[in-house]
């Protein structure tokens, strides 16, 4: 789609210490085209919660006033609801000098769930992803430094548009299969034991 747009609420690190008062983002991730643009705000858990599913306005800086009003009328206006999880654990690396600007990330164990969606939530995860493959994101303010797309020639690597929110979405059922597709007999079977790196909890 040319034009895509979702809402979610993002936690960077351990998931099973979310509490009430845990900072979390609430974040409208759009594109359009190839430019992707992403905005949001820092808030504790339990104002993010009463937000996206109480559509309750909640305490917030003057600045942060357009934005919270903006999600409150795609809220209430798309009547928006949560419909999958996202986990996964990654290594990200951003440039210096002459690469300012550039950042590459590696995710891996890459999971979710299309219920129980308190972020700290003891629940089942599966894959969504096959488990022994990596999203490689490379994303740069202006172009992609010469040597890297070399880099990345050189290692066969192609260019594939995939969205982890959609992974998970096809994954529980809900929508047509993709190339990532992971049959529902292939789970990890120690998919929880570990601790994620980054969650986002996806609503569309």
């Amino acid at each position: 789609m040319k034009f895509r747009r979702k809402l979610r609420v993002r936690h960077y690190g351990d998931r099973f210490a979310v509490a009430d008062d845990t900072p979390v983002f609430v974040e409208i991730k759009q594109r359009v085209n190839r430019v992707t643009q992403k905005r949001r705000v820092r808030l504790p858990y339990r104002d993010a919660l009463r937000l996206c599913d109480g559509r309750q306005m909640v305490e917030h800086e003057p600045s942060q006033r357009a934005f919270l009003e903006e999600v409150l009328d795609l809220l209430l206006r798309l009547d928006l609801r949560a419909v999958a999880m996202t986990g996964y654990q990654r290594h990200a690396y951003m440039g210096r000098d002459a690469d300012v600007g550039l950042r590459v990330t590696f995710d891996h164990r890459i999971r979710g769930r299309d219920r129980d969606f308190h972020l700290g939530a003891d629940t089942e995860n599966r894959l969504i992803v096959p488990a022994r493959t990596s999203i490689v994101e490379v994303k740069a303010n202006e172009r992609v430094p010469y040597w890297l797309t070399d880099l990345t020639a050189k290692r066969n690597l192609q260019v594939v548009r995939v969205s982890k929110y959609c992974q998970s979405v096809e994954a529980h059922g809900l929508a047509p299969r993709s190339i990532f597709h992971v049959p529902g007999h292939d789970l990890d079977p120690d998919l929880d034991l570990g601790r994620d790196r980054s969650t986002a909890l996806s609503e569309a």
